[in-house]
């Protein structure tokens, strides 16, 4: 992430666009006065805050520690994953969550910091009339449900929901709206931790680019922005208010291939069943590696400078 940070900021100076980076703890009081101080000496107002944190802990106001958990909720869970360096499947089972466990996921992962970043903001008049803020989410088919949806993580997502529900009536203060985003299934460094999710995804590449319907992380966003936030109509929602961009994902003969194929996977088919090769360079390349054009025998700087605020 810092590299790649660099690597923006300097692409941004180059282009003479304005680029700001703040590093510290994205939970702390300290770090959301720091964001307002900038915005408010820089620019003045702000219309877009996307909100896209993912953390393993929290630290509280009171120094506690709230750690996060990926893990089923009731009944344990039983499933393969693909090793990422042999490509060989192995067995995993984990045990469902405690209670405890299930509360400190939707501290940390779930909606409660968004709200405070919005109301940090707000508070300071630094939001702009018609501002938009948003936040990602995933459900997912129903083969990952047990592990996702269904699990701690799943909680921690319903949360959001109940975020952008009190966000609504602080966002019309401004005549500003607030969303949740439904993206599809993407190679990510959180999603790449989740059990079950290598399978998956493999699969899905491999159906999704036999249809032509294939999105890496760029292409989604750049989609969500043009057609949805900023579209010439109306944001296309569901009956819970959430912005729909999963819609190629869920398409019924997607998900057929996948439901029909979830069990069917094993090492000796993995390269022609599945898209595990285009999952595993897409995991790749988002650490720099397997980029095309890249001279990896070129000697490497690894300390390099990254302009802070403050």
């Amino acid at each position: 992430g810092w590299y790649k940070t660099a690597a923006f900021t300097d692409f941004a100076d180059s282009r003479g666009l304005y680029s700001l980076n703040i590093n510290g703890d994205a939970f702390s009081d300290s770090i959301k006065q720091a964001t307002c101080d900038a915005i408010e000496r820089d620019l003045g107002q702000v219309d877009l805050v996307v909100y896209s944190l993912a953390a393993p802990t929290r630290q509280m106001p009171d120094d506690s520690i709230r750690r996060s958990s990926l893990k089923p909720i009731g009944e344990p869970f039983e499933g393969k994953t693909i090793d990422f360096n042999s490509g060989q499947l192995r067995d995993i089972r984990l045990e469902p969550a405690t209670q405890d466990e299930v509360l400190d996921t939707i501290c940390v992962m779930g909606g409660e910091d968004w709200e405070l970043w919005i109301q940090a903001l707000k508070a300071r008049n630094l939001l702009a009339n018609g501002c938009v803020t948003t936040n990602y989410t995933y459900l997912g088919s129903e083969v990952t449900w047990p592990i996702y949806h269904h699990g701690t993580i799943g909680k921690a997502k319903e949360d959001l929901d109940r975020a952008q529900a009190s966000l609504v009536e602080p966002m019309a203060d401004i005549d500003g709206k607030a969303y949740v985003a439904v993206m599809k299934g993407l190679v990510t460094q959180a999603a790449s931790a989740i059990p079950g999710m290598s399978i998956y995804l493999s699969l899905l590449f491999k159906a999704m680019k036999k249809a032509g319907t294939h999105e890496g992380c760029i292409e989604q966003t750049t989609r969500l922005f043009s057609s949805q936030l900023y579209g010439k109509e109306e944001p296309r929602l569901d009956e819970h208010g959430r912005i729909r961009m999963d819609e190629f994902e869920l398409a019924q003969e997607i998900q057929s291939f996948i439901a029909d194929n979830w069990s069917n996977v094993d090492e000796d088919n993995l390269g022609s069943l599945t898209d595990f090769a285009g999952y595993r360079r897409a995991f790749l390349e988002l650490h720099g590696f397997e980029v095309e054009g890249a001279d990896y025998d070129e000697k490497v700087e690894i300390e390099v400078a990254l302009r802070l605020e403050g």
